[in-house]
């Protein structure tokens, strides 16, 4: 197995210190010589995600959960067709969070994603995720409304301060229960530059196969670009732990991006060492025996 070219710190929001996204990147690194190394890496990790996938699910014991968050247009459904493509649809699941329904507007905000997760042997791939009670409804406080929430003033900026705190505390002890139970949790977010985020949005615009991807509601989020990086900083810096840590990946070269995600995934799965079930002397000679009556068949 080749050395793998990504060290995951450099992307790691390393838990206890505050992350300002200013800082951090959104172009390629220098871990690729170009556009092209960067395919090959890609198809190289995909090829090792392949085989461990097999694995994981073979053995039954442990799962994986991906999550990918990120501005509008930063890739995340590319980003899940060029590395998660290739994996076996038997043994990994894609969900794609958007404005609840109604009946999940009654119940707490984390009972929504526990139908989704992925079983022992099982990759769970969220699409956005429960991060949007603490990343769009910060910005849009408004969509607390239908929720019905207890004791919070949504005109008072102290008590909404309270419910992130609330729920940080909440996704970090969800995140570690999880954990415990044998889930491998990454998480994402895919940092994309304003400029970059525009020239996409006008890919999509004039490009007639592109305009199912937009909406109009797009260019009035994206006029509040300040809010949602502030809401994406407080919520990576308190989220981001030992069990459930965020990676901030530039996105703005889509070959890069891919590459980084592929290897960080490829490289946690191999540090679980996990091997397929074997079996004992007396059923490996049974199998002996098997195998000798097929040669033996007419």
């Amino acid at each position: 197995m080749a050395k793998h070219r990504f060290d995951p710190n450099k992307f790691l929001v390393k838990p206890g210190s505050k992350l300002s996204l200013v800082r951090r990147p959104t172009d390629a690194g220098k871990d690729l010589k170009d556009k092209e190394h960067g395919l090959e890496t890609l198809a190289h990790d995909v090829s090792q995600l392949q085989e461990m996938q097999q694995v994981l699910y073979a053995a039954g014991s442990h799962s994986l959960l991906i999550i990918f968050q990120g501005m509008d247009a930063a890739g995340k459904d590319g980003t899940i067709r060029h590395v998660m493509g290739a994996v076996n649809p038997q043994g990994c699941r894609v969900y794609s969070f958007k404005a609840p329904n109604n009946l999940e507007l009654q119940h707490h905000f984390l009972a929504r994603p526990v139908p989704c997760l992925p079983g022992r042997g099982m990759i769970s791939i969220f699409n956005r995720s429960y991060y949007e009670e603490v990343l769009v409804v910060r910005v849009h406080p408004e969509f607390l409304v239908p929720q019905n929430l207890p004791k919070i003033d949504l005109t008072n900026k102290a008590s909404l301060n309270k419910l992130w705190k609330r729920r940080f505390s909440e996704i970090n002890a969800f995140e570690e229960s999880l954990a415990n139970n044998g889930t491998t949790i990454l998480k994402f977010f895919l940092h994309v530059s304003r400029n970059e985020q525009k020239e996409r949005f006008l890919e999509r615009l004039t490009n007639p196969e592109k305009y199912w991807k937009f909406n109009s509601r797009d260019l009035a989020e994206r006029k509040m670009w300040p809010k949602y990086v502030k809401a994406f900083e407080s919520a990576l810096t308190e989220t981001s732990t030992k069990n459930a840590p965020w990676f901030v990946i530039p996105a703005d070269n889509k070959w890069y991006m891919r590459a980084a995600i592929a290897d960080i995934i490829a490289t946690k799965l191999k540090s679980l060492k996990l091997n397929y079930p074997t079996v004992g002397a007396d059923e490996s000679s049974d199998f002996e025996k098997l195998a000798e009556q097929l040669r033996k068949e007419k």
